[in-house]
Parts: structure tokens; sequence; C-alpha cells
């Protein structure tokens, strides 16, 4: 892998998809604020970071400003002492050759790993064959390794089956995946499948993420690596806690934890990127809005996401 950086190893954990934050009055980027985002979020006890993912409102953003977004996020971990975190970017599109680019700029703008949705625009004319075909072939030609992003949700319900990833894992530039399916028996097949790194074991070294906080726990106890989660934007420690006790063998800490993680995810999932940055803005001051056409919350929007976060919130500001 020629270029001017070695790519950051992934090691199991947390990893948290960084809200992109804007200019309340502009809908401009605010480099600032999301640099200081990454690095509070990497003093939590983050294992990686991703940027432009599904809370980095990656679809509204152009190229130029999802490099920037990756510049901003490199220079302020590095700064910040972080030089070994590796960041994730999220480079999904609907073409091979466009997913491709967006690898290209991921890696020159300093990122390590690129995680990508299978294409969904055309889903009817698409079969398996085609969905393993687009992997391999991203994968070839990105200048980075890829994670494979499972999220029906986000692709107009294209969801890969285990024994898709599996094969799929066998390709070495294709080195994990994140499951936002939720589906835990489908992360438990792969996980032993390709026999992930998890939190006690390096195994093979492969990525084997679940999509959200909520089954954190649920990941670990079935071999997976870690979580992704968008719920690490508010309250990252917590994220972390509920790893870091199953890693120790705290089981039942660890379930009281994912209790309370679990509820204030329900606030993040069912607020979305607008319920995220309302918490965050409410309970620290930053974050602002969501570039439209997403809502801008109400006060009793603002209310209900700030009364479904402060159980976790109080959480966070004691660990």
């Amino acid at each position: 892998m020629n270029g001017h950086h070695a790519t950051r190893t992934l090691k199991p954990g947390i990893n948290v998809p960084m809200v992109t934050i804007f200019k309340k009055d502009t809908e401009d980027l605010d480099l600032e604020a999301i640099a200081k985002h990454a690095v509070r979020l990497a003093k939590a006890g983050l294992t990686s970071i991703t940027c432009q993912g599904s809370n980095g409102e990656a679809v509204h953003l152009t190229k130029q400003e999802r490099i920037q977004v990756v510049q901003t996020t490199r220079k302020a971990l590095d700064d910040a002492g972080f030089s070994e975190m590796p960041i994730v970017v999220g480079c999904g599109a609907q073409s091979v050759r466009e997913t491709v680019e967006f690898c290209k700029d991921a890696y020159s703008s300093g990122g390590d790993y690129a995680l990508v949705l299978p294409p969904s625009y055309y889903k009817p004319s698409l079969t398996t064959a085609n969905f393993i075909e687009f992997f391999q072939d991203v994968a070839t030609e990105s200048p980075i390794p890829i994670l494979i992003y499972n999220y029906p949700g986000a692709a107009a319900g294209v969801d890969l089956d285990s024994d898709t990833i599996v094969k799929l894992a066998k390709h070495p530039k294709i080195v994990g995946c994140k499951l936002t399916c939720g589906n835990t028996g489908k992360l438990n097949r792969i996980a032993n499948a390709v026999n992930a790194a998890t939190a006690t074991s390096t195994g093979s070294g492969w990525m084997c993420l679940g999509g959200s906080a909520d089954f954190t726990l649920q990941t670990m106890i079935a071999g997976g690596s870690g979580i992704i989660t968008g719920l690490g934007n508010i309250v990252p420690k917590a994220c972390v806690k509920v790893f870091n006790l199953y890693a120790e063998g705290k089981i039942e800490e660890a379930q009281k934890i994912q209790a309370i993680v679990a509820r204030g995810d329900w606030g993040v999932i069912s607020g979305g990127v607008t319920g995220t940055k309302s918490a965050l803005e409410s309970y620290f001051g930053y974050g602002g809005y969501a570039r439209r056409p997403l809502p801008k919350p109400s006060k009793e929007d603002i209310a209900r996401y700030e009364d479904m976060l402060r159980e976790a919130v109080e959480l966070e500001k004691t660990l």
C-alpha cells in the first residue's frame, strides 16, 4: 500500500460515527467544533472513530466537504496525541466507480478504512452475486481496506445474509462488517466463521461489529468485536464502560450499565440525527442542527430527547 500513511490497526472496542457539526446560521461546516468533538470522543477511550457514517450526514455532504471533515478529524486526533487512532470513513455510493473514488479521497485525506453500504438504487436488478462482486471489486480497487456496512434501513431494505458476508470475508482487503440490522444470530454466525477479534482474543483480526449500543453486551457474548454507535456521540464513556466491564469478566455490572445505555440508545434511534444533535446541544452545549431537509427539533422534541438521554448522561458524568 503506497502513499503517505500506513493503515492503523483496528482493535476491538467502541467506535463512534461522529456527527458532522454545521454552523447554525449558514449550514457551513464548523471545523473547529468537529475537531473538538473528535478529541472529546478519543479521550473517552474509543479504539477508532468514523467520519461520514449515517450520523455524520454523509449524504448531505459534498465531495470536498467529506475530504475536509476527514482531514480536520485526523489533524485534531494527531495534535491531541491520538495519532495511532484509526479513522473509518463512510464511502458508500451506488456505483463501484464512485465508491472507489470516495475510498481514494478517504485515503488521501487521512482515513484508514472505508465503511461501504451495498448499492440499492437499482435493487430489483441486483442479485446476491452482484453484491458479492460489488464489494470484491471495490475492495480490490480501494487503496484502503473496507468494512461491509449492512444497514437495510439506509439501503432500500438490502440485507446481506451471513453466508454472503462470510464469503466476502475471504477477500484480503475486506476486514470487517458493521451490522446495523441488529441481527445477533447473524453476527454470531459470522464472528464464529471468521474467528473474529474479540475483547479477550485477537483471533484472525477480522472485525465483526454491531451497529448500535443497545446490543453491545449481546455482541460481545456472541463473539463480536465491538460496536459502531451513534449514541457514543453523547455518552462515549458509558458505551466504552459496557465493553470494558465485559472484557474484565464483570458480566453483572456490564448488564446494569447496558440497560442504561440501551434506554439512552432508544432516544438516539427514535430521534435520528436530529435527536442526537439536540441532546448534544442540551447537555454539552454544541451539536447544532442537521442539514435541511432534516427537521429542527421543536421545543417539545428538545424536552423529549433530554428526558430520554438524562439517565445515560448522568451516568456519563460519573465515569
